[in-house]
């Protein structure tokens, strides 16, 4: 849990006493701890609007809303913060700030984009819990092996039809990746075909959904939060599956994988006040090795396209973008016609050929941790000083 904390007043507290009176009835109930909480939401649709309502009216102090769709008339019937004449706008934008008009003083801001490749690894270290509500497996993993290596606990949310489950999941215990199934790997992997570029219509989901399962496993998903938030014991390693045909709930317990990738956690991570476009690749290898020794690599979150190369003709166009901003059609080869092969990297060593380029030229977002692993040492470096451009209101110094 992070342990950046805000201050809350004296009189900001007895101000809100008439407001959040019938929480304070409860024995173990903090209204400081729920003021203060920093709430990363990912997914805006129609699990995240219930998610945002609930902690707008519970008093959560501080959410970051990332999203990448905008809003259509389907969503209107699912989704409580969206009207008409909000189509077409991003999902995050409007979330962020129809929220405020049921609790005015959260402070929300938020991400429009690709939580996969364009979120940075830093605004999980903000946040003190993660809440999702997605209908992908790609942005859950992500989630997930972002959450573990910031050591920060999240809660995973998934609806269809009427039927849906709610799981908590706390770093070095079992993660969404120790629960995926093979049927899991094999839809991932599909979802990552098409030569690793993205399909337009693969962007988004269309599972189908009502407002009510909605409200349910929302629900479960504030309430975990809360007692998180106040230390208490949770459904941690567990889900809580809802059958909305027959009103059947139950928990099942799932089984940590000795081997699982996400279970990967670092030594230190350091804060810099770095900026990705101002410091090089060379000059971050170079700290690396002063920490880690020699034999140090870095490390990115996620892969970096490289460039394209046509197999018929061999011109190679040098990319150096996030695969979430390449689409499938833009493979094709302008001379030849026929899709070209993708070179991506996620590793650097001190042979790349960008190895002067900054971290925001070859493609790393925002706020983003590069990683410095030898085999002595694991250590993660944060450039802190894009966090005011990635969090806004949100961010304090």
């Amino acid at each position: 849990m992070s342990e950046n904390r805000i201050t809350v007043s004296t009189s900001e507290i007895e101000n809100e006493d008439s407001r959040f009176h019938r929480f304070s009835l409860i024995s173990w109930w903090e209204q400081n701890r729920i003021k203060n909480a920093k709430i990363l939401v990912v997914g805006a649709g129609a699990l995240g609007n219930e998610i945002l309502k609930n902690l707008a009216l519970l008093g959560v102090g501080n959410v970051l809303v990332a999203d990448l769709d905008q809003i259509e008339n389907s969503n209107l019937s699912r989704s409580i913060l969206y009207r008409a004449n909000n189509n077409g706008q991003p999902k995050s934008k409007i979330a962020a700030e129809k929220i405020k008009e049921i609790y005015p003083e959260i402070n929300s801001h938020y991400f429009n984009g690709n939580v996969v490749y364009d979120l940075g690894c830093g605004v999980y270290r903000w946040a003190d819990v993660v809440l999702g509500g997605l209908d992908n497996r790609e942005a859950r993993l992500s989630i997930n092996r972002n959450c573990w290596k910031v050591n920060r606990p999240w809660i995973d949310g998934a609806i269809e039809q009427i039927n849906g489950v709610a799981r908590v999941f706390v770093p070095e215990g079992v993660c969404y990746e120790c629960t995926m199934s093979d049927v899991d790997w094999k839809l991932l992997n599909k979802r990552r075909s098409c030569n690793l570029l993205t399909r337009d219509e693969m962007q988004g989901g269309k599972t189908p959904t009502t407002p009510t399962i909605s409200s349910v496993i929302a629900g479960i998903q504030c309430q975990e939060a809360i007692k998180l938030l106040h230390g208490m014991q949770t459904i941690a390693g567990k889900g809580f599956v809802f059958n909305g045909v027959t009103c059947d709930s139950y928990l099942v317990e799932y089984q940590q994988k000795d081997d699982c990738l996400s279970h990967d956690f670092p030594d230190e991570i350091i804060s810099l006040p770095n900026r990705t476009d101002n410091t090089t690749v060379a000059e971050l290898l170079a700290m690396g090795k002063e920490i880690c020794g020699d034999e140090t690599i870095l490390e990115l979150g996620r892969d970096v396209l490289e460039k394209l190369v046509c197999p018929q003709c061999k011109d190679a166009e040098e990319m150096f973008r996030s695969l979430g901003n390449v689409n499938y059609s833009m493979g094709t080869c302008p001379k030849c016609g026929v899709h070209r092969d993708v070179q991506t990297f996620f590793t650097i060593r001190d042979n790349a050929s960008f190895i002067n380029k900054t971290f925001a030229q070859i493609g790393v977002p925002k706020f983003d941790i590069v990683w410095a692993r030898s085999d002595e040492k694991f250590i993660g470096f944060e450039f802190t000083g894009d966090a005011p451009d990635i969090l806004g209101s949100l961010y304090k110094g």
